[in-house]
């Protein structure tokens, strides 16, 4: 049927407005259809700006969660923000001690005066970072984490660490916490290398910057790579040792049970530490923590 344009014509004229019609002398009808149709739009209009003022505050306030679960790093400016670990959990002394059990990587006596904890995972820039191992990358992520041997003012936590072990001063255990994706295998050779009292020889080659380079760009968790990360670590630990441990996964669950020490300390990001109770979360430099380390002893 064709359209009759004309009558359209009508009917776009009469919705413009109101229709008053009359049908006699004595009745007026109103079509409230026209006026109801733009009361509508109205109520619908001030119903969707309602949601958005809703949408847009709810938006604010989960932004101002983030914020709040965020690492203030070592001084809460720069990249040190960005992989840093987030505000933990209260723990006690006596939860630190109780690390220091089984196949833990820990050294020192657990009844010292200290106990210094490390979450940490081998592919994360800023537990490298930490470890002072790989001066480069210190240099890269800014002037604050220039190391002082390269004319900075950053001294690595894990290199004070050990000193304070050696020296009889404290107790040391390390955690491994899923910070960057790729530290698996690497964290699993640290636990072979540590049945071997290799710890630190491995622990060294794997925070060096060509260590960066095997656990990110080569290995990346595969364990058809192990050969490839105990060839890396042979200077250290015996090659065929090292590749039979990464294969067969000895220590696979281990890590497990590491990333549920994490959660339960409130880790939530990498490299975290403490000193006893006092938790530090980031790539905090050792000049932030001495006064703390030296109130315990």
């Amino acid at each position: 049927m064709a359209e009759d344009k004309s009558s359209n014509k009508v009917d776009n004229k009469v919705a413009q407005k109101p229709v008053v019609k009359a049908e006699d002398k004595d009745t007026i009808e109103i079509d409230l259809k026209l006026f109801l149709t733009p009361f509508a739009i109205v109520v619908a209009g001030i119903f969707m700006s309602l949601s958005l003022l809703i949408g847009l505050n709810q938006i604010a306030s989960n932004m101002g969660d983030i914020s709040v679960a965020t690492g203030s790093g070592t001084t809460g400016t720069g990249v040190a923000g960005a992989e840093t670990g987030g505000a933990a959990t209260a723990v006690t002394k006596d939860q630190i001690k109780s690390l220091f059990t089984g196949d833990a990587i820990a050294f020192g006596n657990p009844d010292s005066d200290v106990l210094l904890v490390e979450f940490s995972d081998p592919s994360c820039p800023f537990c490298h970072i930490a470890s002072g191992k790989n001066g480069e990358l210190n240099q890269s992520a800014g002037t604050q984490f220039t190391l002082v041997k390269d004319g900075g003012t950053y001294v690595a936590p894990v290199e004070e660490f050990r000193k304070l072990v050696d020296s009889g001063d404290a107790a040391f255990v390390q955690v491994y916490t899923n910070g960057h994706g790729n530290g698996e295998l690497a964290a699993q050779a640290q636990y072979c290398a540590n049945e071997k009292g290799k710890f630190w020889e491995a622990h060294d080659l794997l925070m060096s910057a060509d260590g960066y380079s095997i656990i990110n760009d080569v290995v990346q968790n595969d364990v058809s790579n192990a050969g490839t990360l105990a060839d890396f670590l042979s200077s250290a630990v015996d090659k065929g040792f090292m590749q039979d441990c990464l294969e067969s996964g000895k220590y696979a669950d281990q890590l497990t049970v590491d990333q549920q020490i994490a959660s339960a300390f409130g880790v939530q990001g990498t490299p975290g530490f403490f000193v006893n109770e006092v938790n530090f979360p980031g790539a905090y430099s050792y000049t932030d923590m001495e006064s703390t380390v030296e109130s315990f002893l």
